[in-house]
């Protein structure tokens, strides 16, 4: 990824793999602003919405959580619990090395502190008490969306034969 001081709706939808009408329905819903909000020009129509760096990297993130099945409002309950409870914005939770490190574990999702306390971030008010050695946790990164390639997709039948991905009728 090029590393730009803006990024217009078209580049955050193909980096993050959400689409531009939903990055417009969360920015009127109020889920997650640009930086740039549209404004309407002269001629009657809008600006395009501008997100930073930083926006993307979010925007990334809730892209991923959103695919893995997490609801709008459960999203929006994320953002503000960072916001509210921990005082950080989601870039700053995302990786390693920031005052918070967000973690997922199936559906749930937890965050550790510097101090190494850790937060079910549904129930947040009380750190949770760790027993065993191991939990099956991973960070929550930021990950570009794969690009998809052009063409037919080409696939090797059990027979080791090639097919373009059509059946032909059984006879």
């Amino acid at each position: 990824m090029r590393l730009k001081k803006y990024y217009s709706s078209r580049e955050v939808a193909s980096l993050t793999g959400l689409t531009a009408r939903q990055l417009q329905w969360w920015d009127t819903r109020r889920l997650f602003l640009p930086a740039i909000a549209p404004q309407r020009t002269e001629a009657g129509g809008f600006t395009e919405r501008r997100y930073t760096p930083l926006d993307v990297l979010e925007l990334q993130v809730l892209a991923d959580l959103r695919r893995r099945g997490f609801s709008i409002p459960r999203l929006r309950r994320l953002l503000s619990t960072l916001r509210e409870a921990f005082g950080v914005r989601l870039y700053e939770a995302i990786g390693e090395g920031g005052p918070l490190t967000l973690f997922i574990g199936g559906d749930q999702l937890f965050a550790r502190t510097v101090e190494g306390h850790f937060y079910n971030l549904d129930r947040p008010q009380q750190a949770l008490m760790m027993v065993g050695e191991e939990l099956p946790l991973r960070p929550l990164t930021a990950r570009e969306r794969r690009k998809r390639t052009k063409g037919p997709v080409v696939r090797v039948s059990g027979s080791g034969k090639l097919s373009r991905g059509r059946r032909r009728d059984a006879r």
